[in-house]
């Protein structure tokens, strides 16, 4: 194991590691140019993206799928 992750990451609490892992991620959406995406998933978004103009009401807006994740946990 990576001795930065030994002597430093594994001292921190989960909930600390999980603190640092969202940070970490926010930084890299500050770059969004910076990911590159393969053919293949560049060929899935345009399917999706296709799909959703064919038929705009068969999906949900976010808020009503997160709302609905976050219900099925209780």
């Amino acid at each position: 194991m990576n001795r930065i992750i030994e002597e430093n990451i594994l001292q921190l609490s989960v909930p600390e590691r999980i603190q640092l892992v969202e940070d970490i991620w926010d930084s890299i959406l500050l770059f969004p140019e910076s990911i590159e995406l393969s053919d293949e998933q560049k060929k899935e978004l345009d399917r999706r993206l296709e799909a959703y103009h064919l038929n705009p009401g068969n999906g949900i807006p976010w808020n009503t799928l997160k709302s609905n994740l976050l219900n099925n946990d209780k």
